[in-house]
């Protein structure tokens, strides 16, 4: 589908824990968002995960969900594959522009260490926050038009 909603807005105080949903915050233009411990100036600044990825997970390790992955927003009925590098992706009255597809695992997470598997390295979407603003659960989320 080219079109989707957020399903949850998560962020995290401090790197290498899960990331609680706080159900809506703000990107900053340049930065990502608002009060995460991954925000800053750099092409990471959000990242994007689809639910129905970490539903799949779910078989392995039914206690997973939103913000398991340390993802900032994770989208419901996006098809996430189709998207490539370059990309913009309007996020309610954000603007987003995908600048990584998956990441490498330098040490593998704890998720990776029960089930033998994590998405985050092949699915992840990671963005630069081109326009900022307020996300919450519930906002459109559709790839757009350069």
């Amino acid at each position: 589908m080219c079109e989707g909603i957020v399903w949850a807005v998560c962020l995290s105080k401090k790197k290498g824990t899960v990331k609680e949903d706080v159900g809506e915050a703000t990107l900053i233009e340049g930065m990502g968002l608002e009060g995460d411990a991954h925000a800053g100036f750099m092409h990471r600044q959000v990242s994007l995960l689809a639910l129905e990825d970490i539903e799949k997970m779910r078989e392995k390790m039914p206690n997973l969900g939103p913000g398991s992955f340390a993802e900032n927003i994770t989208v419901k009925g996006l098809d996430m594959d189709s998207l490539s590098i370059g990309d913009r992706i309007s996020v309610g009255e954000t603007l987003l522009e995908v600048t990584q597809i998956g990441k490498e695992c330098h040490s593998k997470c704890e998720i990776f260490k029960i089930t033998g598997d994590c998405i985050m390295p092949k699915k992840g979407i990671f963005c630069a926050v081109i326009k900022g603003g307020r996300v919450k659960k519930g906002d459109v989320v559709k790839k757009v038009k350069k």
